[in-house]
């Protein structure tokens, strides 16, 4: 039975009565087909389209895609299909469609080519796609540290990229009435100009704040004439309102061809408003946070933070030989105001003295209350006699009686004053110096006002310079140990190392360990270069035993500061296992600075790091105050004389004398002694003759590189090599006597 065929009177009405916008186009690209719903998809008379090229119902962006699949296709004589894609137009009555076209060749049976394109519309969801993507894209630039004016700009961009042929204006209405146009990447400067110049009165805010349409009538109404000729043709805004129905601003879209009434530019607007009011929001939080941050909630003059980067914004602005002056006031006996008047008129005489100086500083300078009755008074172009009339200026106008309550009060202050460049380079070296120099005052003669010293100001310059480098050169591994070999008195086998930490920095050269430890131990980086070195002595012991090189045990010098830390013991404990060492491979060195603290927390951890197992050595022994009953209850396994008396051992019968009862001393508390600094080797020999366990100094070695020492350990590693070596370099007998 053959299969029933549709005629074309049927088929043609079925296309006419489809439910989306059907198009047929012949093989000359003629429209002979344009059904019902694509007559109100497109919003066109179909007897305007029939006989028309497909290209008047597709925008200028979609055509070429339509002409590579009619091109595609006429070189196959197989039937295909264009995926579908997205085509976004605007009627003819300004309504923004969005649809999905899909393309497709049908082959006739005359031998002739057709091509159907059928379009689905899809505008409502394609629009609150099109918001949801608005919408997240703002959220996640609000939930970031982005500034008002980027979230601004954001916004307007990704409008003018969903409307088309639109401008979007995202206006600000200031704390004065006036407007700012605050971000519109395409609105025309003109329209920009005259938007600007509109004053905001109180009877427009008001209008603005009771009647939404208002905002139109403000941004499009007066200025009609002018964006027409500009090229724009309607306006649509609303108000943002904020906090309790503040009005603070405008969101306004302009569009180049007129829309109807609920369009999607409307939607857009509805949607962008409450953003806005968040952008707003969060950019007065912002604000508040950084007054928090930067001024003092008291007096409302910058704090200690803030005042240091003015001074570092008024450092770069200085040229030639300009000078730059800080002043540090310190009200004098604020402690006895504070107690008998009590905290709240307290506060009331602080205010009342950062509206004295309001009242006399100039244009340009800069005050901050930095700590409690402390003020800093920065004043640009400022010469040494500009800054000793400004001072005395400063005393007097203190020194004026003061009403607070019912009292009337004298007062007086001393202040302190460094000058730039000759105080410091910077911020924090100039408060410094000021400082000093108010504290100076305080202590001379109250009421007085004292300049920083350029000696002093150098040496505080130094140590900031020299903490800041040592900071960073531990950081970066700058910093280095080297390593001074210890020999038995006898036999000079190597009984150990001491650690000595060196540092060359690219820019300031080698710096001495008396000076940068000094300036460790006053900024309080002492305790981490202490701790670097136990870790990087750990690591060369064990990089030493896999070369082959046996070092008995590496000395570590710790200060003070360690002692008084608890989890000192603990930390040794887990660095000697994490390298697998033994503790006997270290010793811990302490000064007798560490034996005259008395302190039961100290004395536990000397006795905690002594039970590990590690060695505990007495450095520069003699040179301090300790007594020797304290020295017999510390758990020490070694002393070591210091350097000065090996240096005056040769002609010196007391420092002999002397020398003889520490061994003495040593060798009865069952310590081992170790003679630093022996250069000599007559030195050498009366420590033989004396029975000293240990030497350390030139003679045998100066502190090496751990490359160098290895060399060092394998040229001396049997007695009779370093015996030979010794006699040849000092010309000393086999006897150990001086020749």
């Amino acid at each position: 039975m053959p299969k029933p065929k549709l005629s074309a009177e049927v088929l043609i009405l079925a296309l006419e009565q489809a439910a989306d916008a059907t198009i047929i186009i012949d093989d000359a690209g003629r429209v002979i087909l344009f059904n019902r719903a694509a007559e109100k998809l497109w919003g066109l008379d179909r007897q305007d389209v029939l006989g028309q090229s497909m290209d008047t119902l597709l925008p200028q962006p979609h055509r070429s895609r339509y002409e590579a699949f009619i091109n595609r296709s006429s070189d196959s004589t197989v039937a295909e299909g264009d995926a579908t894609h997205e085509v976004a137009f605007t009627r003819s009555d300004g309504m923004n469609i969005c649809g999905e076209l899909s393309l497709s060749r049908v082959n006739a049976d005359t031998g002739r080519c057709f091509y159907t394109g059928v379009m689905k519309n899809v505008t409502s969801a394609c629009q609150q796609h099109k918001i949801l993507i608005l919408q997240n894209d703002v959220l996640r630039a609000l939930a970031s540290n982005t500034l008002m004016q980027d979230v601004a700009d954001l916004m307007c961009r990704r409008v003018e990229s969903f409307v088309p042929d639109a401008v979007a204006a995202f206006l600000l209405i200031e704390p004065d009435g006036s407007l700012l146009v605050l971000a519109s990447p395409t609105l025309p400067n003109r329209y920009r100009s005259a938007l600007e110049s509109l004053p905001v009165s109180g009877p427009e805010m008001e209008k603005l704040r009771a009647d939404a349409r208002h905002a139109t009538h403000m941004v499009w109404d007066s200025y009609r004439s002018l964006g027409i000729s500009l090229g724009l043709q309607q306006c649509f805004s609303m108000p943002v309102h904020c906090g309790e129905g503040q009005v603070k601003g405008i969101f306004a879209l302009y569009t180049r061809v007129e829309q109807g009434a609920n369009t999607w530019a409307q939607r857009v607007v509805d949607a962008c408003v409450p953003f806005c009011a968040l952008a707003f929001e969060k950019n007065a939080a912002q604000e508040h946070i950084s007054h928090l941050a930067n001024f003092d909630p008291l007096t409302g003059l910058l704090n200690r933070t803030a005042v240091h980067r003015e001074i570092e914004k008024l450092i770069a602005r200085q040229e030639g030989n300009r000078q730059l002056a800080v002043f540090m006031l310190d009200i004098d006996r604020f402690r006895d105001i504070n107690d008998a008047l009590g905290h709240i008129y307290a506060d009331q005489f602080l205010v009342e003295i950062a509206q004295r100086l309001r009242s006399i500083v100039k244009d340009g300078d800069i005050i901050s209350r930095s700590n409690g009755n402390e003020f800093v008074v920065i004043a640009p172009d400022c010469t040494n006699e500009d800054a000793t009339d400004f001072a005395r200026l400063l005393l007097d106008t203190i020194a004026r009686p003061m009403r607070v309550g019912q009292n009337t009060l004298t007062i007086s202050c001393s202040i302190g004053i460094s000058i730039f460049p000759t105080n410091g380079p910077d911020s924090e070296s100039l408060l410094s110096t000021a400082n000093a120099a108010m504290r100076r005052a305080r202590t001379d003669r109250r009421g007085a006002f004292r300049f920083a010293s350029p000696a002093k100001s150098q040496l505080a310059q130094d140590r900031l310079v020299l903490g800041s480098a040592l900071r960073d050169s531990l950081a970066e591994g700058m910093l280095k140990l080297h390593y001074q070999p210890q020999v038995r008195i006898h036999t000079l086998e190597l009984t150990g190392v001491e650690a000595l930490a060196r540092w060359h920095h690219p820019r300031l050269g080698n710096i001495f360990p008396s000076r940068f430890i000094a300036v460790a131990e006053e900024t309080g980086q002492i305790e981490a270069i202490g701790q670097w070195a136990l870790l990087e002595a750990c690591r060369q012991i064990v990089k030493w035993d896999r070369d082959g090189i046996h070092v008995p045990t590496v000395a570590v010098n710790l200060s003070a500061v360690h002692f008084r830390n608890q989890t000192l013991p603990a930390y040794i404990d887990a660095l000697l296992k994490d390298h697998g060492l033994s503790p006997a491979r270290l010793t811990v060195e302490i000064t007798e600075s560490v034996t005259m603290d008395s302190s039961h927390e100290t004395e536990s951890v000397l006795h905690a790091v002594r039970a590990l197992g590690c060695g505990l050595s007495m450095d520069d022994f003699g040179t301090g105050y300790s007594s020797l009953s304290r020295l017999t209850r510390l758990p020490l396994t070694e002393i070591k004389m210091d350097r000065s008396f090996i240096h005056n051992f040769e002609h010196d019968t007391n420092v002999q004398a002397v020398t003889m009862a520490v061994i003495g001393i040593g060798r009865r508390l069952g310590m081992t002694v170790v003679g630093e600094g022996v250069e000599t080797a007559e030195q050498r020999a009366l420590l033989e003759e004396l029975d000293c366990d240990v030497m350390q100094g030139y003679l045998f070695a100066r502190p090496q590189a751990p490359g160098e020492l290895a060399q060092w350990v394998r040229q001396h590693r049997t007695l009779g090599d370093a015996v030979t070596t010794l006699q040849t370099a000092r010309d000393v007998p086999p006897s150990g006597k001086p020749s």
